[in-house]
């Protein structure tokens, strides 16, 4: 599992247990703020979606939006991206990605 957020969404699934850096001190996380470039949010999409790792990459969904091209580009099973709402910005179900495709898929 990896995860892409803001400090407190990281914070909360960090305590859950799903922080990891490995040996080459690479993380499975990146705190997002409003200092964090996107090219390093990009970057770090990008990094977890090529790790045989992972499966589950969990991304705020305001954060989503502003790597929204990647995500769309992004049509393999695995890792799986689900967007998550966070304490600042609540979910919006008809920009969630995984959404958008199940309704592409009944014809809605």
């Amino acid at each position: 599992m990896a995860a892409i957020g803001d400090e407190d969404s990281i914070t909360g699934l960090l305590l859950a247990g799903i922080g990891h850096i490995d040996s080459r001190q690479k993380k499975n996380f990146l705190v997002v703020d409003a200092k964090t470039p996107l090219s390093t949010v990009e970057e770090a999409f990008q990094e977890f979606t090529k790790r045989k790792d992972i499966a589950i990459i969990l991304i705020n969904q305001h954060i989503a939006e502003e790597i929204r091209p990647l995500i769309d580009e992004h049509d393999q099973a695995f890792p799986t991206i689900l967007e998550i709402p966070s304490k600042d910005h609540p979910y919006d179900p008809e920009k969630d990605s995984v959404l958008k495709r199940v309704r592409r898929l009944f014809g809605e």
